[in-house]
């Protein structure tokens, strides 16, 4: 089974606001950089969907090592997500889950791999999560150029 190293990040500029995702992949000498945005969202979901497309990214099932510095993410995988799915996709005090459609998205897109999930300090110089970070931020900047490359073709 291949291995594989994954370092994700989401951005937001507002919270709600225009929002990127940005993931690194790397499996031996390969790596592969992916990243893009929302319009309108939060930082939470933006943090969802850069493990979401990255996982997805990969096209057979693998041995696979995420890094997040979402605190969200990471608890929510490792700690949350089990009891949500028994209570109907509710939270132990019955409010509806936040997200819930990143995180049914999340839940299948992992079960295809065999996953070990890492938290690690957000902005603190880790080559890995900087370069999430910084392809998060790329996300939200092409998300805008495009918006507004469509207006002005008008």
């Amino acid at each position: 089974m291949s291995k594989v190293t994954i370092y994700t990040d989401g951005a937001c500029k507002g919270n709600p606001g225009p929002g990127g995702w940005g993931a690194w992949l790397i499996a031996g000498e390969n790596s592969k950089e992916l990243c893009g945005g929302e319009l309108n969202t939060t930082n939470n979901r933006m943090e969802l969907m850069a493990v979401i497309e990255a996982l997805n990214a990969l096209n057979r099932s693998c041995d696979v090592v995420v890094h997040t510095d979402s605190q969200y993410v990471q608890k929510g995988i490792s700690e949350w997500l089990e009891g949500w799915k028994a209570r109907g996709w509710r939270t132990a005090s019955k409010a509806p889950v936040k997200n819930v459609d990143l995180w049914m998205a999340l839940d299948e897109a992992q079960s295809r791999h065999t996953i070990e999930w890492r938290w690690v300090k957000g902005h603190a110089g880790h080559e890995g999560n900087e370069r999430a970070d910084a392809l998060a931020n790329r996300g939200v900047e092409l998300l805008l150029q495009t918006a507004s490359d469509a207006r002005s073709d008008f």
